[in-house]
């Protein structure tokens, strides 16, 4: 994906991608319980890479294309392990 991400901020529930290509993106902070539940000043300590998002103190990543189809956090949801 050659899209990256150039600014990210937030809102009271909302999370928002500037992106390269000059679109906008939000999506809702309850999709990334880490995120939602860090202060203003974790969020804050995002690293930028050209395919996403990253938050090492929140163990937090988010791809930009995963934002684009719409995709939320499932990692702290119930898993499914084979048997």
């Amino acid at each position: 994906m050659s899209t990256s991400p150039k600014a990210v901020r937030f809102d009271e529930d909302t999370l928002w991608v500037s992106l390269s290509d000059g679109r906008t993106i939000a999506a809702p902070l309850a999709w990334f319980p880490r995120l939602l539940e860090a202060a203003p000043e974790q969020r804050a300590q995002v690293e930028l890479s050209k395919g996403g998002l990253h938050w090492d103190a929140l163990d937090e990543d988010i791809s930009v294309a995963g934002l684009l189809a719409g995709q939320p956090d499932l990692s702290r949801r119930g898993t499914h392990q084979a048997a």
